[in-house]
Formats: C-alpha cells, structure tokens, sequence
C-alpha cells in the first residue's frame, strides 16, 4: 500500500483534475441543440432526446450516491470518466433520434456518478494526513478554475467554428472532436494521478455498495416527508421547477433563436461560444449584486428579487431584435440568473440541517432535472407549433411562478428573531 499523499499533492491533483473535467465541456457547452438540428433532428427531438440526461440522473443520483463510499472514489470517477468518453463519442457519431437519445442516456450516467467524487476524495486525502484541516480556500478555487476552464473551452470553440479548418466536415464537428480528445486526457489522468489507501475492492465493499442502492426508497421516502412537513423546505424544493424551465430558454432556446437570426447553426455556433464564457462572467456579477440586496433587505427578499429578474429578463430575451439585441438579452438574463443563486442556497442550507442535508440538496437537484426532462419536449413542441421567441417567453413566464414558492421562506424571515446586539466591553 502506497504512502497517503501529501495536502500539497492531493491539491495540486485536486486542482488539475478539475481543470481536465470541465474544459472538454467548455468547447461543446453551446453546440450540443445545434449540433442535433444541423444532424436533420427537428426542435421538438432535439429536445425530447436532451431531456432523457434529465432522466437518467434522476434515476441513477441516490442510487449511485454511495457507490464513492462504498467502493473507493478512484473506481466511481474512473466509471465516470469511461461514460463521459462514450458520450461524446456517441454524440459525435449520432445520425438519429435513438442514436442521441443514447447518447444522452450516457451523459445522464456520467453525471450522476460524477457528482461529488472527486471533491470527496481531496477532502479525505488531506484529512488522512491533517484531520480536520479546513479546505474550503482550494473548494474556491477549483470553483474558479471550473470557470475558468469552461469559459476557456467556450472560447476556443466559437474560435474553431468561425476559422473552421476541416472544410470535409461540418464547422461544429472539429469542437465535439477537441471534446472528445479531451475526456480521453482527463480518463488518463485520473488513472494516472489519482490514489487511494483501499488497494482493491472487497466484498464488503461491494455489499455497502448494494445497500446503498437498496435503500433509496426509503431515503426517497424520508425526504418527501421531510418536505410534506416544512412549508418552507416544501416551497424551495418546488421553486427548481420553475427556475429550470426558465432556464431551457436560455441554454437550450438561445442557440436555436441565434441559428435563425443567424441564417445557420454553424454561424450560431461561431457566436455561442464566447457567449457562453460571457455568461459565466456576468454569472458572478450577479451573484454579487445579490450579496448586496441580501444584506440590504434579507434573503428572501433577494432570492424573490433575483427570481423576479431572471424571468423578466428571460422574457426578453423572447423580445431582442437581431443577433446582437440577443446576445445582451442572454447576458442580462444570465445576471438575474446570477441573483437567485446564492439566495436560494442559503435558504435551503437553513432548512436543511447536518442529519438531512445531502437528502435535502438531493431533492432539489432530482426535482429541477425530473422537471426539466417533462417542460423540454413541451418547449420544443411549442416553439415548431408557434416560434422559438414564443417558447422562450413562455419558459420566462412560467418561472415567475417561483415567487410564489418563495413567500413561506419571506414569511418565515419575518418571523425570525432579531440578532441581539452584544455592547463591547469597555
């Protein structure tokens, strides 16, 4: 058995492994709508086949939440890594509806095993050596870095699509390729890099790894009820149905409107790429304005004020004039989207408490996914029976609707006790 790693060690894997998991989604973050249209897909299978990754988390997140634990975070993320490969692989050969409906299938597993690993793995890495140390300065930055990585994969990709180099393929084919090579770099280098104390897999493992399983009903069922209970938790659970309608609009109605402002998805493609690296900034522009409105006037009221945002400025997006007015439009919506964020997790997180959490944060996460997979193919069934703008302003509209889940949390802040002010000493 090989000697523990060091803090330094583990980080800079950390850190590095993080930056080739999310650059290979950078170069494809806007293509994949496009690139299911340019293959001869109409909106509404475009869409129904992207809903179907929806599905599979939702099927696989609690059942494969405590493979990590069971089997080794090494073998969990290796399985990922492996899914991820096959999923660009089948997305770049993909000619038919069944065929991308696979290969969202396939993204659906990688994500779902995905999920947490290798955060996990640092965490208890480090803590081997240094127990208790706190890791939350390197958590910031491999978020950062994640940015990072995809607003510099987005980049690149709007750049290979404008210059487009292989005239025998289509001018989105070279980026799905880039993203295919590498998911095969990240593959090698989490069989590469990564190390664990566990030499191989037991059959206890094993066995943890089938409760795991076993028991999701029940976790399932302990979650619901912790939801039937609290009006409050009751609400911010639901209001992920709203947010992620909105949010088809923006990540996958954007690139279909730029497509016909455009004149072609190629053309579209050249633009979504430094859009999407655009986004993440004004992402975090947002999420500091929402800092400040919380301290000015509350949590609740922030999260009410970013959800209100958000869907105004969606609904705009339906309204922007020409190819440029969309890409303000997008921008902005991507602020109020920045808004509701940080609001809206601090008020789950003050529900939730440490027996419940991870149940807690995994019943949002199945209910905006679950949702999504269900309003998608509607979407796209709207926008070919009217317009794309009129699908976008719809999907706005209808999240709106997440103010209303909101009023039990503003409710209940009111309620609150205020802080009792401790005079200094003097």
């Amino acid at each position: 058995m090989s000697e523990p790693l060091s803090p330094t060690a583990a980080r800079r894997i950390f850190l590095t492994l993080t930056t080739t998991r999310w650059l290979p989604i950078g170069f494809v973050v806007g293509l994949f709508t496009l690139w299911m249209l340019e293959r001869g897909l109409t909106l509404p299978q475009a869409l129904t086949a992207s809903a179907v990754t929806g599905v599979a988390v939702v099927a696989l997140e609690l059942p494969t939440s405590g493979f990590a634990d069971a089997l080794g975070r090494r073998p969990v993320l290796v399985a990922a890594a492996v899914a991820n490969v096959a999923a660009i692989l089948a997305l770049l050969v993909a000619q038919s509806f069944a065929a991308f409906v696979v290969a969202s299938l396939l993204t659906g597993v990688f994500r779902a095993l995905d999920s947490g690993p290798l955060e996990a793995w640092y965490v208890d890495t480090v803590h081997a050596s240094r127990p208790g140390a706190d890791v939350d300065q390197d958590l910031s930055r491999s978020t950062s870095i994640l940015r990072l990585a995809i607003a510099g994969g987005a980049l690149l990709s709007g750049g290979l699509v404008a210059w487009h180099p292989v005239a025998s393929h289509s001018a989105l084919w070279l980026p799905i390729v880039i993203c295919l090579a590498l998911s095969v770099v990240h593959l090698v280098a989490v069989l590469v890099l990564m190390r664990e104390p566990r030499a191989h897999l037991d059959a206890t493992g094993w066995t943890r790894a089938v409760t795991s399983a076993r028991e999701t009903p029940g976790v399932i069922a302990s979650g619901l009820r912790l939801v039937r209970d609290n009006p409050v938790l009751r609400g911010l659970v639901l209001l992920e149905c709203f947010w992620s309608t909105a949010m088809i609009a923006m990540e996958s109605l954007t690139p279909v409107r730029m497509a016909e402002l455009l004149g072609s998805e190629e053309r579209a493609g050249v633009v979504m790429g430094p859009l999407a690296a655009g986004a993440w900034l004004v992402f975090a522009v947002g999420a500091w304005l929402c800092g400040r409105a919380s301290a000015r006037w509350g949590v609740a009221r922030a999260a009410i004020l970013g959800r209100v945002v958000h869907s105004v400025l969606t609904m705009g997006m339906a309204l922007a004039v020409g190819p440029i007015g969309l890409v303000v439009a997008h921008l902005l919506a991507y602020t109020g989207h920045g808004m509701q964020g940080p609001a809206y997790s601090a008020l789950l997180h003050r529900e939730a408490s440490s027996t419940n959490r991870s149940t807690v944060l995994s019943l949002a996460s199945m209910c905006a996914f679950g949702f999504t997979a269900l309003t998608m193919p509607l979407a796209g069934l709207l926008a070919a029976a009217t317009s794309t703008p009129v699908a976008m302003a719809a999907a706005g509209a209808f999240g709106l609707g997440g103010v209303w889940c909101l009023l039990p949390a503003l409710r209940a802040e009111r309620s609150r006790p205020s802080r009792v002010e401790v005079p200094a000493a003097g």
